[in-house]
């Protein structure tokens, strides 16, 4: 296996430990589960940099790559709605968002077109990867700025996601248009 692939791996069997420490009461926790959480978000832009750095893009790491993402946001949305962080219908848009955007792209690949991540895309992980890390931290740091910056990321990150979504889905019928 490459190591870009490995990076990959790496990801996905962080996210069980994330679950695991931002639900048990350790001490530290959400640092420790914040910590966790960054680390798998930097794979996913470590991982893709070197496959095309190294020449090492596989047919597994186009599979895995974007697998590991959903599971890695689907897996900390759920939990931070499980411990009263977020509210569900937060989670359940961008969600959303996330698998419909993934099914169109799935549908396009089908007819031999690949629809690449746009700007939105990628401001749309780096919005929830802040806002995600901001709402594990925000009862730790009992601070007015704290208290009001999780909800702002988050609501921030929401509106980045819908629109990104909108965003692919305006290309996708622009290219149904064209044919």
């Amino acid at each position: 296996m490459n190591i870009p692939n490995s990076l990959t791996l790496l990801r996905i069997i962080l996210i069980p430990l994330f679950v695991i420490i931002i639900s048990v009461k350790v001490p530290n926790g959400d640092y420790i589960a914040a910590a966790i959480f960054i680390v798998a978000a930097l794979t996913d832009s470590l991982d893709g940099y070197l496959a095309r750095k190294m020449k090492q893009v596989t047919k597994l790491g186009v599979i895995l790559d974007p697998l590991a993402d959903k599971l890695l946001i689907t897996a900390a949305l759920i939990s931070l709605v499980e411990l009263g962080r977020i509210p569900g219908w937060i989670a359940i848009v961008i969600l959303g968002r996330e698998f419909a955007v993934s099914g169109l792209r799935i549908i396009k690949a089908e007819e031999g077109v690949i629809i690449p991540a746009s700007i939105w895309g990628k401001l749309k992980t780096i919005s929830q990867i802040i806002a995600v890390v901001v709402v594990i931290l925000q009862n730790d740091f009992y601070a007015i700025t704290t208290l009001v910056l999780g909800p702002v990321m988050l609501y921030l990150a929401l509106i980045i996601t819908v629109y990104s979504g909108l965003e692919y889905f305006y290309r996708y019928i622009s290219m149904r248009e064209v044919k």
